[in-house]
C-alpha cells in the first residue's frame, strides 16, 4: 500500500458500508484489484453482477453480455435484452418511495422547487404523453434547450420513456451552435423553456430557438414550451393522464446524442443507446461517488456537458434526490457553498477550472459537513487548488473522487476509488470494465514516463459512432492503434500503480524536443501565488521548435506588472527547469471557458496565432478572445 504522498485514506467503517464493497463480496474479489480483473478479463461475469446488484431491471433478458462479432468497433451489450432507462430511474422509485423528495431546482432568484418521486414519475409521463400526441415514436430526435431545473430530468426521461433519442443543448448557445445541431441530428420536436436567469441577467431562451429555426434546413416539426415563470408545462401536457407507459425498447436502442465541440467544422455528435448508456453510468455513480439511495447530490453542469446526463441518470438510478440549480455556480461568489449548506448535499460535482476560480475569492463561510464525497472531472489538477478543495470545502474528510472519460466514453476511464488511499491530483486506477494502457508513438506499453491513453476493449458505455459519419469515428478513435481506442489524452502511471494525466495530447507543447503538457506548466505558475488560472499553448519557434506563452488570470490583490511576470516565469523554470520557463506572459481578466468551464486552449492558441480557431459554439464568454487580441496588440 503506497505511504508517500497520500492525501486521504478511508475508515474501515466506510470500506466496509462502501457499494464498491458490495460488489466485490458478491464476486469473490479480495480487493478492488482483484475485482478490477474479474470486470475486464470476465465479462460475461461481472456485468450481469452489475445489473443485478444494482437492481436494474431487463423486461427481457439479454442471449449474450456482448457481441464482438463485427469487431471492437462496434461492439454490442446485453444483446437482446429490453429495457426502458426510464422505468429504471424514474417509476421503480415512485412505486418504492413515493413521497420522498426527487428532484430540488433551485431558481437565480431565490425560488425553490421541488417533486416527489410519484410527482416526478407522473410529470414525466405527462411529457411522454404529450411527445407521442406529437407522433414522436422510437428512433425519433427530441432536442432539449432547458436549464439546468427539475423540468430538464422530466424531459430527458420521458424520451427514454417513448423511445426517443434525446439531443441535449447547451442552455447558453447562439442560434447559429443551436441551429447546426438540429439540423445534423434531424430533431423532430424541441423542448424548451420560454427563459431563464444566469448571472443576473434575462436569457431568452425560446427567442433564440425561434432565430435558429428561422434560417431553415431542419427538421423540427414542433416546440413545446416549458414557462419558466409558473415552472409548468402548456395545455398539451398537463391534459395528459399522466399514467406511465414506458415502451421496452432493444438494449441497443439509440438513446443520446451528446455533442462535443470540434477544432474544425460541425461538432461531432456522439451517440449512445438505453442500455449500455444506463449500466454504465448506473456503475459509475455507484461504485465511485458511492451513492445510495436518499443521497442528495449535485453537479454544477448543464444538459449540453455529459456530465448532465450522468447526473440525471446515474443520480436516479441510485434512488438519490437530484439538486438543480439554475445559472452560474460562482454568481453571487458563494452561491454553491450555501446550496451545499441548505439541501444538505452529500455528493458534490464540480470541474478543477471551477475551483480555480473559486480559491482565490476565500474559504467557505457555509457548513458543509452533509459532503462525504466531492466528484471532479473537465482538466487535469494543479496541486494547490486541488489542496484548497480536499481542506477547506471537503474538510479533510471528503474524498475527492477526480475522474476522467469523456462525451464519447459515456462515463470514465480513470477514477478514485474510495476503498483505496488517495493521492492529491492522481486518477486512482482504471474505473470497472476499463481495460487501459499508457502507450509510445509505436503503440508499447510504457511505465514511468508519459504516453497516449488508450483502452484495449470495448465497454458498455462506449458511443456508437459519431452521429451520421461512421468514418469520422474510426478515424478519431480507433485507426491510430488498430483495434485500440486512443483517447488523446497524455497520461502516467507511478509506481504505486497510480494513473495521472498530463492534457490532451492534440494541446501538448514540443519544446527543444521536450514534451510536456500545459498542465504542469500552469500548475508550477498557479504555485508562484500570483496567478489564480492560467493557459499554456504552444507557439512556433524557429530554434527550439515550440516554446510556451502563458495567458494569466492574476490572483485578486495582485498587480501584474514586469515584476509579478519574472516571479511567475521564474516559479516555472524552478519547477520544470530553464528550458520550459514561458517566452512570453500576456495578462487577462479572462480566460475563454465552455460552461462546464473547460478552458478552451485551441482558441487562445489560435487567437494567439490570427489562426481559424474552429468551432467556439460552446463558449460562455467569447468576449475573452477579443481580451487577448487586445493584450497581444498592446505588448507588441
Amino acid at each position: 500500500m503506497p505511504s508517500d504522498d497520500v492525501i486521504w485514506r478511508p475508515s474501515p467503517e466506510l470500506v466496509e458500508q462502501a457499494n464498491v464493497t458490495r460488489l466485490a463480496r458478491r464476486l469473490d474479489a479480495g480487493d478492488y484489484r482483484a475485482l478490477h480483473r474479474i470486470s475486464v478479463e470476465e465479462p460475461e461475469r461481472f456485468w450481469p453482477a452489475v445489473v443485478e446488484d444494482l437492481g436494474i431491471a431487463f423486461s427481457r433478458p439479454w442471449d449474450a453480455v456482448v457481441d464482438l462479432s463485427r469487431g471492437p468497433e462496434w461492439a454490442r451489450w446485453f444483446v437482446g435484452g429490453r429495457l426502458n432507462v426510464a422505468r429504471v430511474c424514474v417509476h421503480r422509485w415512485a412505486a418504492e418511495r413515493p413521497d420522498e423528495e426527487a428532484l430540488v431546482g433551485l431558481y437565480e432568484d431565490g425560488g425553490r422547487e421541488s417533486l416527489t418521486w410519484s410527482a416526478f414519475s407522473r410529470e414525466t409521463a405527462r411529457v411522454a404523453g404529450a411527445l407521442r400526441e406529437l407522433g414522436v415514436g422510437e428512433g425519433d430526435r427530441v432536442a432539449i434547450f432547458m436549464p439546468m431545473c427539475p423540468a430538464v430530468a422530466v424531459a430527458s426521461h420521458a424520451c427514454a420513456e417513448v423511445g426517443a433519442v434525446q439531443v441535449p443543448i447547451f442552455s447558453g448557445f447562439a442560434a447559429p451552435a443551436i441551429a447546426s445541431r438540429l439540423q445534423d441530428s434531424g430533431a423532430k420536436v424541441v423542448l424548451c423553456a420560454d427563459w431563464s436567469l444566469r448571472r443576473g441577467r434575462r436569457v431568452e431562451m425560446r427567442a433564440t430557438l425561434e432565430e435558429a429555426l428561422a434560417g431553415g434546413g431542419h427538421a423540427v416539426e414542433h416546440v413545446v414550451t416549458w414557462e419558466r415563470e409558473r415552472r409548468a408545462w402548456p395545455e398539451l401536457v398537463t391534459r395528459q393522464p399522466g399514467e406511465p407507459a414506458p415502451v421496452e425498447v432493444d438494449s441497443e436502442a439509440p438513446y443520446l446524442i451528446a455533442y462535443t465541440s470540434g477544432t474544425t467544422g460541425r461538432p461531432k455528435g456522439a451517440l449512445h443507446v438505453q442500455g449500455g448508456f444506463l449500466v454504465s453510468i448506473a456503475r459509475e455513480v455507484a461504485y465511485q461517488t458511492d451513492v445510495k439511495p436518499g443521497d442528495r447530490i449535485h453537479f454544477a453542469t448543464d444538459m449540453g456537458w455529459i456530465m448532465g446526463p450522468w447526473t440525471v441518470v446515474g443520480g436516479c438510478a441510485a434512488g438519490a434526490t437530484i439538486v438543480f440549480a439554475e445559472g452560474a455556480p460562482d454568481w453571487p461568489h458563494d452561491r454553491l457553498w450555501r446550496l451545499v449548506e441548505s439541501e444538505r448535499v452529500t455528493m458534490l460535482g464540480l470541474s478543477p477550472t471551477l475551483v480555480r476560480a473559486l480559491a482565490p475569492q476565500g474559504d467557505p463561510q457555509a457548513d458543509l459537513s452533509s459532503l462525504r464525497a466531492i466528484c471532479t472531472t473537465g482538466e487535469p489538477w494543479n496541486p494547490d487548488p486541488y489542496r484548497w478543495l480536499h481542506e477547506r470545502v471537503g474538510g479533510g474528510r471528503a474524498p475527492i473522487v477526480n475522474v476522467s472519460g469523456g462525451t464519447e466514453v459515456a462515463a470514465c476511464f480513470l477514477t478514485t476509488v474510495i476503498t483505496e488511499p488517495v493521492k492529491p491530483v492522481a486518477l486512482g486506477f482504471p474505473a470497472l470494465g476499463m481495460d487501459l494502457d499508457v502507450v509510445d508513438a509505436e503503440g508499447r506499453p510504457v511505465r514511468g514516463e508519459v504516453g497516449e491513453l488508450v483502452c484495449r476493449r470495448p465497454w458498455p458505455g462506449m458511443t456508437r459512432g459519431i452521429w451520421g459519419d461512421e468514418e469520422r469515428y474510426l478515424d478519431t478513435y480507433w485507426r491510430r492503434f488498430p483495434g485500440i481506442w486512443t483517447h488523446g489524452d497524455w497520461a502516467s502511471v507511478d509506481a504505486d500503480g497510480y494513473w495521472f494525466l498530463h492534457g490532451r495530447s492534440d494541446d501538448t507543447l514540443n519544446i527543444a524536443g521536450k514534451r510536456i503538457g500545459p498542465a504542469e506548466i500552469e500548475s508550477a505558475a498557479i504555485g508562484s501565488g500570483c496567478v489564480a488560472e492560467a493557459a499554456a499553448v504552444g507557439i512556433p519557434h524557429e530554434v527550439k521548435g515550440e516554446v510556451a506563452w502563458l495567458f494569466c488570470v492574476p490572483r485578486p490583490g495582485t498587480e501584474p506588472d514586469e515584476a509579478t511576470s519574472a516571479a511567475v516565469s521564474e516559479a516555472v523554470a524552478s519547477e520544470l527547469g530553464k528550458a520550459f520557463a514561458p517566452a512570453r506572459i500576456v495578462w487577462v481578466r479572462a480566460l475563454p471557458k465552455t460552461r462546464s468551464a473547460k478552458i478552451v486552449r485551441r482558441a487562445v492558441r489560435a487567437r494567439a496565432l490570427g489562426s481559424d480557431p474552429g468551432d467556439l459554439s460552446s463558449l460562455e464568454n467569447p468576449e475573452a478572445l477579443e481580451e487577448i487580441a487586445r493584450a497581444l496588440a498592446r505588448a507588441r
